[in-house]
């Protein structure tokens, strides 16, 4: 997906400030606004930015933020911890990732760093539920259950244009 200065003004809005970096618009929501951009790997000062799939929703970021405050990571870091094959499919996210965050540059401060801790970890399940949303089901296994959890997050988060 490209982006056009709209989606930027859009982004603006719903960051409450101007996005850096942008390659694409990763996701949309069903209402048509952006909800996951593709960022650089360095911003265009030269820092590092290791999170290549930024979640750019207000509300969802405040319905994740629930979900955090919940104690989900923690079951998140339990399972890992127990659960084999969940924790592969969490290793291959991880590889995914940063497959797709090199296509556009390596930084050597972040060559084996992805984000919300993978591949051992779950610090951000904004940027795990980001990355599901970017790629699509099947590819981040918590990213995905998040959004499971949130049922029809889309219908609770899309904004009227007015507001």
């Amino acid at each position: 997906m490209s982006f056009a200065q709209a989606d930027i003004d859009a982004i603006t809005l719903q960051l409450g400030r101007t996005p850096r970096g942008v390659i694409e618009v990763a996701n949309r929501c069903s209402c048509g606004k952006p909800t996951v951009v593709a960022t650089k790997p360095s911003l265009p000062d030269g820092e590092p930015f290791p999170t290549h799939f930024y979640l750019t929703c207000a509300n969802l970021n405040s319905m994740i933020g629930t979900l955090e405050a919940s104690g989900l990571m923690k079951e998140y870091e339990e399972r890992l911890s127990t659960d084999k094959e969940f924790a592969e499919q969490y290793k291959k996210a991880h590889v995914d990732y940063l497959d797709r965050r090199n296509k556009h540059g390596l930084v050597d401060e972040i060559t084996e760093i992805s984000a919300g801790g993978m591949p051992n970890r779950v610090k951000c399940l904004h940027a795990l539920v980001a990355h599901s949303l970017a790629v699509g089901p099947g590819i981040n296994p918590i990213g995905d259950d998040a959004l499971v959890r949130l049922g029809n997050w889309a219908t609770k988060a899309c904004v009227k244009e007015s507001e």
